[in-house]
């Protein structure tokens, strides 16, 4: 089970993750997601437990904890919805409009 783990101090590590939610079951992944330009952490992250049972044990005792002065939030990870591509603005673009007064 993939859990989301938001509010993260600045200064808290992955290791400091696996030591935190170890406890409740095995750990089979700890991704601390990092801002590109910076490297600096974003504030959150996702663990993964091996079983469900191991990641509601650890959303029920770890969320609304304090860690690093922070109330962390743990919960069930989303997947991610799908971006769809090309951006655009809606309307016209460029050239060819003509104002015909």
């Amino acid at each position: 089970m993939k859990l989301y783990v938001g509010n993260l101090s600045f200064k808290t590590t992955e290791q400091d993750l696996n030591d935190l939610f170890s406890p409740f079951g095995n750990i089979t992944d700890t991704n601390m997601i990092m801002d590109r330009e910076t490297q600096r952490p974003r504030g959150f992250a996702f663990v993964t437990m091996s079983s469900s049972a191991e990641g509601q044990a650890a959303i029920t005792a770890l969320n609304g904890k304090s860690v690093d002065g922070r109330d962390l939030t743990v919960n069930e990870a989303k997947p991610m919805e799908s971006r769809g591509g090309g951006g655009g603005g809606g309307g016209r673009s460029g050239g060819g409009y003509r104002d015909r007064r």
